[in-house]
């Protein structure tokens, strides 16, 4: 069980996705952190499909601004924001998983976190990246607790999320549904509205998702307990 006060990180793949996967955990757990990892607009400019689609002309302008959403949208949680250096898939310069384990090490280090949430790393390559590098934090953090969450809106792949859960079953981890988050967080209760209130702020998200899309942003959080099965 875990206790009221504990420190709490949350790693985000993207400026959207801890909030969209675990908004009703960090409202919960005011003072939490939330670490993201692909901030970073391309070394040189470019247009992408997703960035017109969010409402921007080219990559710069569209980080600049999504980092602005960011920022607002974990106010609101009251959540502290990280932005790591790093570039998404779309800008075509992924970062080694070496790099990636070090530079969320030196984070975890530096604030210290008794429970850390992490995408389960379902369907987008970016997200199983950063799964990967936190699964691999496991061994040499031993006074940390490690949990997965569903990632929204790609839990809604549920061949994908039964799939994702075997692979790491079958490299030696074991995972338990994670119940007990410490403070209620139920659809019904105030945590709800100011989830609600946080997504919101990711305007230019919502923009590319679409009217169809944002219907599957409010499913039910879930989490897994990780830890290395015994053998």
């Amino acid at each position: 069980m875990m206790q009221s006060r504990a420190r709490l990180l949350v790693v985000s793949p993207h400026l959207d996705d801890a909030v969209l996967s675990c908004g009703l955990l960090l409202a919960a757990k005011p003072s939490a952190v939330v670490c993201t990892v692909f901030t970073a607009p391309p070394p040189e400019n470019m247009s992408t499909d997703w960035d017109r689609q969010s409402g921007f002309t080219d990559a710069f302008q569209a980080m600049q601004m999504r980092e602005q959403e960011d920022i607002r949208a974990l106010q609101k949680l009251g959540a502290q924001p990280v932005h790591l250096p790093f570039c998404d898939a779309q800008y075509l310069l992924t970062p080694s998983p070496d790099d990636l384990v070090e530079a969320l090490r030196r984070t975890l280090n530096e604030h210290s976190p008794e429970n850390v949430f992490f995408p389960l790393g379902i369907f987008h390559s970016d997200h199983t990246l950063v799964s990967n590098a936190c699964l691999a934090l496991i061994d040499v953090m031993p006074d940390t607790a490690f949990h997965a969450y569903e990632d929204v809106p790609y839990r809604q792949r549920q061949e994908a999320v039964s799939e994702r859960i075997g692979e790491l079953t079958n490299s030696g981890y074991a995972l338990s549904p994670t119940t007990d988050m410490g403070a209620p967080v139920n659809a019904f209760s105030a945590h709800e509205q100011i989830k609600r209130e946080a997504i919101a702020a990711y305007a230019s998200q919502l923009r590319a998702f679409g009217p169809q899309g944002q219907s599957a942003l409010y499913s039910t959080e879930m989490y897994w307990r990780l830890q290395r099965a015994s053998s």
